[in-house]
C-alpha cells in the first residue's frame, strides 16, 4: 500500500506572532485531518503542521525546537501569522526574507494573516500582485509597499501561490481555505462546522470602519474634512465643498484625491455609511428614515451605495451587527 502524502505546513515564528493564531492553527489542522481519516471514500493527504523560526546566532533553520536536517521535507506551505505588537520592520524581516523566497521560487505557498502581510511584503513577491491585511494597517502598508495592490475590503485573497488573510482572526479562514484545497470542501465544511466558524467568503468590510486621513498636511483640505464630520456630509455639492476650503473647484478636487487618496464624492458617501452603519446597529430606526437622516432622499439609492461600501444590505447588517 503506497505511503500517504504528508503535506508539510509551516508556521512561520517569527518574533512577536501571535501564538494564539498558531495554535489554533495547529488544531484546525488537526481537526480537518481527523474527520479526513473519518471519511473512506477519500485518498487524502495528511496535513503535518510545524512551528518554523530561524536562530540567528546558531544560522540554523529550527522546527519544533529541533535543527532541521538538510534532507528534511521543507513546507511546502509557509504561514506568516498576526502580530500582536507593531508589524516586523525590514530590518527585523530581513532573517526570514530569503528562506521565504527559496520556498517560494521551489514551489511552495506563501500565506499571511494580517500584520503578517509585512513580512511577506519584504520579500519583493508581492510587486503587482493583490494582498490584503487589517484594514487599520493600511495607511502603513500602502506608504511601505507602494508597487502592491491593496485590497481591504476582502478578508482573504487566494491567488494561487501566495494567499493572504485580513483581521487577526482571519487565521480561521485561511485554515478553512487551504483544507478545502488539500483535503477537499466536504473535510472543510466539517471542520467549519466543528469549530463554529463561518466558512470562507466574508469580507473585510463587513466589518472595518472609515478611518480619514487627517494628517496629509494640507489645511485647506483639512478643514473641509472637519466641516463635513461636523455637518454628517449632508451638503456635498461641489461649489460648496470648494467654497468650504476657499479653492478654485478643479483645484479643489484634485488637492482632495491627492490628500485623502479618494474623490470628494466617495469621501462623503462613506462619512454618511459610517453613520448609517451606527444607527443600525445601536438603533432601531426603520431602514428608509435612517437614509433619509444621513442625507439620502432616495431610499434605493443608499441602500445601493451602502452595499457597495460595506457588502451588505442595510438589514443584512442589523440582522448581523445589531446590539438588540
Amino acid at each position: 500500500m503506497p505511503k500517504q502524502l504528508e503535506i508539510e505546513i509551516g508556521l512561520v515564528a517569527f518574533p512577536g506572532a501571535q501564538l494564539a493564531a498558531i495554535h489554533g492553527l495547529i488544531d484546525l489542522f488537526g481537526i480537518a485531518n481527523r474527520f479526513a481519516a473519518e471519511r473512506t471514500d477519500l485518498n487524502s493527504p495528511v496535513l503535518k503542521v510545524g512551528q518554523w523560526r530561524i536562530d540567528e546566532a546558531k544560522g540554523l533553520l529550527v522546527r519544533d525546537n529541533s535543527p532541521v536536517n538538510v534532507h528534511e521535507e521543507l513546507p511546502m506551505v509557509a504561514i506568516l501569522p498576526p502580530c500582536l505588537g507593531d508589524p516586523l520592520t525590514r530590518e527585523e524581516a530581513a532573517p526570514f526574507t530569503a528562506w521565504l523566497v527559496e520556498r517560494h521560487r521551489a514551489g511552495a505557498i506563501i500565506a499571511s494573516v494580517c500584520g503578517g502581510a509585512f513580512l511577506l511584503g519584504e520579500t519583493g513577491l508581492l510587486a503587482g500582485r493583490s494582498v490584503t491585511t487589517h484594514w487599520a494597517l493600511a495607511d502603513a502598508f500602502g506608504e511601505r509597499f507602494p508597487n502592491v495592490a491593496l485590497d481591504i475590503d476582502r478578508l482573504l485573497i487566494d491567488d494561487g501561490d501566495i494567499l493572504s488573510a485580513g483581521g487577526m482572526m482571519a487565521w480561521t479562514d485561511l485554515g478553512l481555505k487551504l483544507v478545502d484545497r488539500f483535503l477537499g470542501p466536504a473535510v472543510m465544511g466539517d471542520t467549519a462546522r466543528f469549530l463554529l466558524v463561518d466558512p470562507p467568503g466574508r469580507e473585510q468590510r463587513y466589518y472595518s470602519t472609515f478611518v480619514p486621513k487627517l494628517t496629509h498636511g494640507d489645511a485647506a483640505v483639512l478643514k473641509v474634512q472637519h466641516w463635513l464630520q461636523a455637518t454628517g456630509a449632508k451638503d456635498m455639492t461641489l461649489a460648496v465643498l470648494a467654497n468650504q476650503a476657499g479653492l478654485e473647484e478643479r483645484t479643489f478636487l484634485r488637492r482632495f484625491r491627492k490628500a485623502t487618496g479618494m474623490t470628494a464624492i466617495d469621501y462623503c458617501q462613506r462619512l454618511r455609511i459610517g453613520k448609517a452603519r451606527e444607527m443600525l446597529q445601536f438603533g432601531s430606526m426603520a431602514v428608509d428614515a435612517i437614509a433619509w437622516d444621513v442625507g439620502y432622499s432616495d431610499p434605493g439609492a443608499f441602500r445601493k451605495i451602502f452595499c457597495r461600501v460595506t457588502g451588505l444590505t442595510p438589514g443584512e447588517y442589523r440582522r448581523r451587527f445589531g446590539a438588540g
